[in-house]
C-alpha cells in the first residue's frame, strides 16, 4: 500500500522525454528514467484504500498495492517476484499498456493516480539488471506436447505457462523472428527489440522450442498438427486489416499502416530485402485513424523526414477530463495525446475521407474530406451524418490507413473446422478457451478480437490453465486470476 500519508506528501511523477529534435534522429527509446528515490516516493503514493480497484482494473489482476509497497520499502527483488506472479512480461506492459489500472486507482477519483505503469517498468528493468530473472526449466516432463500458433504476447504467455507445467511446447511463427506485432508492429522508439530478445533467451533456456518462417495452414497443414501434438493453442491475433472502400483506394501511396510499420521495423533491424520501399521522406502524410497505430505511424513518419503529418479521426474530439457518462473506476474515452502527437502532428477530429486523388500515373496526390457529426438517440447506436458544404481538398502523397482490424485470418480455422463469430473471431468461451474441436484452444485477439497487449498476456495465461487441465485430466495448478470487482470487458 505504500506510505499512509504518501499521497499527501508526493506529487505524481512519470518519466520525461528527450527533446523532440534529439529523439527524431534515431529509433531508440527516449524516456528519461526516474531515480530510485523518486520511484520510492511514487510507490509511497499508493493509499491504504481498502478495496484496490487498480487490481480489478488490470486485465491481468496484478497485485499492484503489494509491489508498490515493496518499491516504497526498497525491496525490489520482492517487488519483482510479486509482479511476475501474475504477469509473464512486465517489460512489455510497462512500456506499451494504456494503464487501465491507473484509471481505476482510488487516488485518481480526485487526484493524479499512482504512476503504476512506470513503477512496473522499473521493477522489471531492475530485475534484469540485477540478474534476478533467470531460466527456470520444469523439474520433470509430462510427455505431453503442445503446438502454439503465433508468437505474440498471448502465444508467448501460454507457452511459458504450459512449459512450467512440464509439457513440451513448440511455438510456430510465420515471420522471420518471434514476437508477432510486438516485433513488427510496435516501433523501436516505443520498445527496442532487444527487450523481446532478452526475454526470448530466457524462454528458450527453459526448454520452449521456437520455429520461425513456418506458416501454419500453408507450410504445415492442420491435420499434421493434430497428428503430432496432444493439444493446439491458436494465438494468431486479429490480423485482417480494415480497408477504406472509397474512390482512389488503389492508388500508389495509399498504404495500410501495418505494412508501413512492419517494413520500417525490419529496416531498423538491418533487413535489406524489403520489397517496394514505403517511406514518408519529404512527403505530405495523412494518417487516417486516431488510435495507437495511427500514433505510431506519426512518430515513424517524422523520423523518415516527412514534410508534414496530419492525423484524421472520424470520432469527435474527446475531453481531457473523464466524461460524465463514464464514471470512475471504468475506462474513460477521453482525449489522449501521445509523445508522437507532440512531435509536430496536426490533429483533426469529426472528419471523414471521401475519396483519394491521383495523377495520370496512378500516384496519390491528394484526398477529399468532409466534416461529420454523430447524431445520438438514447437507447440507439449513434448515426454518422455528413455536414453539408464542408468538403475540403488536401495535398497528400502518402496516406496511412490505421483503421484497426476486423478479425483473424481463417486458413487454419477452416482446415480444423472451427466455428467463428460474424467478426471472424474464433469461438471459445472464457470458461475453458476450447473451441468446438476437442484439444484445440484459442486465446488473445484471435478469440476476443482486437485488444490490448495486457489482455493478450492474460488470455494466454488463462488458456494455459485449461489446456493443462485437458491434457492431465485433473485440475491444473497453473494460476487463474480472480473475477475482481469490475466487469471483464
Amino acid at each position: 500500500m505504500g506510505k499512509i500519508t504518501g499521497f499527501l506528501e508526493f506529487d505524481r511523477k512519470v518519466e520525461k522525454y528527450a527533446p523532440v529534435e534529439e529523439r527524431l534522429k534515431n529509433y531508440k527509446e527516449f524516456t528519461i528514467p526516474l531515480d530510485k528515490k523518486e520511484l520510492k516516493d511514487q510507490g509511497a503514493r499508493c493509499m491504504d484504500c481498502g478495496i484496490p480497484f487498480c487490481h480489478s482494473g488490470c486485465p491481468l489482476g496484478n497485485l499492484i498495492p503489494d509491489f508498490n509497497d515493496a518499491v516504497y520499502r526498497g525491496k525490489w527483488e520482492k517487488a519483482a517476484t510479486i509482479l511476475h506472479s501474475t504477469n509473464n512480461f512486465p517489460e512489455f506492459t510497462g512500456r506499451l499498456c494504456p494503464a487501465p489500472c491507473e484509471e481505476a486507482c482510488v487516488l485518481g477519483i480526485n487526484e493524479d493516480p499512482v504512476s503504476i505503469e512506470n513503477i512496473e517498468k522499473n521493477i522489471v528493468e531492475t530485475a534484469f539488471e540485477k540478474g534476478w530473472i533467470t531460466a527456470t526449466p520444469p523439474t520433470s516432463r509430462t510427455g505431453k506436447t503442445v503446438a502454439i500458433v503465433g508468437s505474440g504476447p498471448s502465444g508467448l504467455a501460454a507457452a511459458q505457462q504450459l512449459n512450467r507445467a512440464g509439457h513440451l511446447v513448440t511455438v510456430f511463427e510465420r515471420d522471420q523472428k518471434v514476437g508477432g506485432l510486438l516485433r513488427y508492429g510496435i516501433p523501436d522508439f516505443k520498445m527496442e527489440k532487444s527487450v523481446i530478445d532478452r526475454r526470448l533467451k530466457v524462454l528458450e533456456e527453459e526448454g520452449i522450442i521456437f520455429k520461425t518462417g513456418v506458416h501454419i495452414g500453408v507450410d504445415v497443414k492442420a491435420d499434421d498438427l493434430q497428428n503430432n501434438f496432444d493439444a493446439i493453442v491458436l494465438c494468431g491475433g486479429a490480423t485482417v486489416r480494415r480497408n477504406l472502400p472509397i474512390e482512389g483506394a488503389d492508388l500508389k501511396g495509399v498504404v495500410q499502416a501495418m505494412d508501413f510499420l512492419a517494413q520500417n521495423n525490419k529496416r531498423v533491424d538491418g533487413i535489406k530485402d524489403l520489397g517496394e520501399e514505403i517511406k514518408a521522406t519529404d512527403k505530405d502524410v495523412v494518417v487516417i485513424g486516431g488510435g495507437d497505430t495511427g500514433s505510431d505511424c506519426i512518430g515513424t513518419s517524422f523520423r523518415h523526414g516527412a514534410k508534414s503529418v496530419s492525423n484524421f479521426e472520424i470520432m469527435a474530439k474527446g475531453t481531457p477530463e473523464r466524461p460524465d457518462d463514464q464514471p470512475w473506476p471504468f475506462w474513460p474515452m477521453r482525449l489522449r495525446t501521445t509523445s508522437s502527437h507532440k512531435e509536430g502532428a496536426e490533429r483533426f477530429f469529426s472528419i471523414s475521407t471521401k475519396k483519394f486523388l491521383g495523377d495520370k500515373d496512378g500516384n496519390l496526390k491528394g484526398l477529399v474530406t468532409s466534416e461529420v457529426e454523430w447524431i445520438k438517440t438514447p437507447g440507439q447506436r449513434p448515426i454518422l451524418k455528413e455536414v453539408l458544404g464542408t468538403e475540403k481538398e488536401w495535398k497528400c502523397e502518402l496516406a496511412l490507413l490505421a483503421l484497426g482490424f476486423t478479425g483473424s485470418e481463417m486458413t487454419i480455422a477452416e482446415q480444423l473446422g472451427l466455428e467463428a463469430d460474424p467478426r471472424t473471431n474464433i469461438k471459445a468461451s472464457a470458461k475453458d478457451y476450447m473451441t468446438n474441436v476437442p484439444g484445440v484452444f484459442v486465446a488473445g485477439d484471435q478469440r476476443r478480437g482486437q485488444s490490448l497487449i495486457v489482455w493478450a498476456i492474460s488470455e494466454g495465461r488463462q488458456a494455459a490453465h485449461h489446456v493443462d487441465t485437458f491434457l492431465m485430466e485433473t485440475k491444473s495448478y497453473l494460476p487463474l486470476k480472480g473475477e475482481g470487482d469490475l466487469p471483464r470487458i
